[in-house]
């Protein structure tokens, strides 16, 4: 559960929505100089000098941070809420986070006070009010006071999502409640998560999807699957991927080699090679001129050409040219891209507002 370092992440927020609400105006970005990490705000205005080994993005007002071998949190002010301490630590999820010390982990509260105590050989954030924990080996999961909603039997488990976890049964997948009922009896040889009131679900070399009672709502049938994003379920058929909607019809027939899940109206496909958009009907929306692209969020798409990446819209209009080596997706005022081999931030017009000095 380390920190995903940005030299190996670079991923954060973009949008070019205005007017920004205040929550995102107020967003702090990672910065990294001289090996060192801190934070800027979304005018490229240094807020927290870097200092920190390693950092995460902020989560609940907290920001998690490594200094030389210990783990701790800082406040948007760059003060320590909670001093670098920790052997290890994840950021916080529902006013709660999981850390390490001494060889075990629990959880801590934003006063950095253990309100689970520090006793399970691994731990997951939490999800929907229960954590996964792992002790002897074997997964289970606990509530916000510790106590065992469905005690560790478990080789492999997920989080929970829509009110159901998936777990591993005996070499196979079935579903527990949140009450720590089993639900669904382990019989899948995969599965996944629920999305959209469904999960797909493999039995003899054929997926298809099941509702939460664990009956099939659309039949076994494809050859691989994925599950359900705005109302449709990306699925291959023949060597081909298409989509199909909750009632199992296709509404874009199998025809291309790759898809992505759609995301604001629109999904990338790959078609002789190249990488366009469509929208639900199927009907090409942009062009596949594309090497690589990602879906949409906040009305920006990351594109790239001739090896560089840049922004386009739903129409498919460049907003940024392509000129980055790497590009975050869009989610947020600013975006973070590498540029001349240097970590940079650019607004929406593609101005870089922050960049690393050499």
């Amino acid at each position: 559960m380390k920190i995903c370092t940005m030299a190996f992440c670079l991923l954060t927020a973009f949008s070019c929505i205005v007017p920004q609400p205040a929550e995102t105006q107020n967003q702090l970005h990672l910065i990294k100089q001289d090996n060192l990490w801190g934070y800027i705000d979304t005018y490229g205005k240094t807020v927290i000098a870097p200092q920190f080994d390693d950092a995460n993005s902020f989560s609940q007002d907290l920001a998690l941070v490594r200094l030389c071998d210990r783990y701790g949190f800082t406040d948007r002010a760059g003060q320590y809420q909670i001093n670098p301490q920790f052997d290890d630590a994840a950021s916080f999820e529902e006013d709660l986070a999981c850390v390490k010390t001494k060889g075990k982990w629990g959880f801590i509260d934003k006063n950095g006070r253990f309100v689970i105590s520090a006793q399970f050989d691994h731990a997951a954030s939490f999800s929907e009010g229960l954590a996964r924990v792992k002790i002897g080996g074997k997964f289970g999961y606990v509530d916000k006071s510790g106590k065992y909603v469905v005690n560790p039997q478990f080789n492999k488990a997920d989080t929970y999502s829509e009110g159901m976890v998936r777990v591993e049964i005996n070499g196979k997948s079935g579903y527990f409640d949140k009450n720590g009922k089993q639900v669904i009896n382990g019989q899948f040889d995969k599965a996944s998560g629920f999305s959209e009131g469904l999960a797909c679900a493999k039995i003899e070399g054929k997926w298809g999807y099941i509702d939460k009672t664990g009956r099939y709502a659309i039949n076994p049938q494809f050859e691989d699957a994925y599950p359900f994003r705005d109302g449709l379920a990306r699925v291959k058929s023949a060597g081909k991927w298409g989509f199909i909607d909750k009632n199992g019809a296709f509404t874009v027939k199998p025809q291309f080699q790759s898809v992505g899940s759609f995301s604001e109206g629109l999904a990338c496909v790959v078609a002789n090679g190249k990488i366009g958009y469509i929208n639900k009907k199927g009907i090409w929306v942009i062009n596949s001129t594309f090497d690589n692209a990602n879906d949409f969020s906040d009305g920006l798409a990351r594109v790239r050409v001739s090896g560089k990446w840049g922004y386009i819209d739903k129409n498919g209009k460049v907003l940024i040219k392509c000129q980055f080596e790497k590009a975050s997706d869009s989610s947020g005022p600013v975006a973070r891209v590498l540029a001349d081999g240097r970590m940079a931030y650019v607004d929406k017009s593609g101005k870089i507002i922050w960049a690393q000095v050499k």
